[in-house]
């Protein structure tokens, strides 16, 4: 039997650690995506992953990570594009400017692109190509201008322009690779307000229960639909 090989960018510590290890733990060959490789060999070996040095804002980084993805197993059927920053987060719609946004899309819009760019050639080589885009329920349109939406699907909503807007994007961008290549099963995951590193620990879910959804599309393969935006209860309202 081939073992399924997934590269998780973003994965030293929160909800891309713990999808790692889940996805170890499932027999999936792990390459864990770190921009500090000290870090990444020790996040690795908790889990039983395999570091691989990346920075998603670097072309060169991310394409020697798929040279040697190449190198390594010659193909990759499982991408989880995890690496993500919150941006100016507290920063008012009044005060923030166009350098806030470029910082946060730079990681969040822009490194799932640069991803797919330096990836899709060892994707085409799997049976099952897969890939994950780790969004939000912050960048749903429908819930950031519908309050019943809101209240159901995002019910700790608050108003974030640059990382929300980031995440729309994401979404969009999401859509349109899955229209490029509908050989491949590519979705965006909204992980819910997860209690990690990432927002001070301050979200009402374990890092377990967030990383669920990435976890279950990651491992679908063919049978799971595409070029939708999912949370673990089920399709979340574009």
């Amino acid at each position: 039997m081939t073992t399924t090989t997934t590269l998780i960018a973003g994965a030293t510590r929160g909800i891309g650690l713990e999808t790692a290890r889940r996805l170890a733990e499932a027999g999936h060959h792990v390459f864990l995506g770190a921009r500090d490789l000290a870090r990444g060999q020790e996040a690795a070996q908790r889990v039983g992953a395999h570091a691989l040095v990346l920075d998603v804002t670097d072309d060169a980084s991310v394409e020697a990570a798929a040279r040697r993805v190449a190198e390594e197993t010659g193909r990759l059927d499982v991408l989880v594009n995890n690496a993500g920053i919150t941006g100016a987060l507290q920063t008012s719609a009044e005060e923030i400017t166009a350098a806030d946004l470029l910082a946060c899309y730079d990681t969040n819009v822009f490194g799932a692109v640069r991803m797919m760019h330096a990836f899709t050639p060892l994707l085409r080589k799997s049976a099952q190509p897969v890939v994950v885009n780790v969004s939000s329920g912050l960048g749903s349109l429908a819930a950031a201008t519908d309050p019943d939406v809101r209240a159901e699907f995002a019910p700790t909503w608050i108003p974030v322009p640059v990382y929300a807007s980031s995440k729309a994007a994401l979404n969009m961008v999401t859509v349109q690779y899955a229209h490029a290549h509908p050989e491949m099963r590519i979705n965006a995951v909204d992980p819910g307000h997860t209690a990690t590193d990432f927002n001070g620990h301050s979200g009402p879910q374990t890092v377990e229960e967030g990383a669920e959804i990435v976890v279950r599309m990651a491992g679908a393969g063919g049978d799971a639909p595409t070029g939708g935006y999912f949370a673990a209860a089920g399709p979340v309202p574009w």
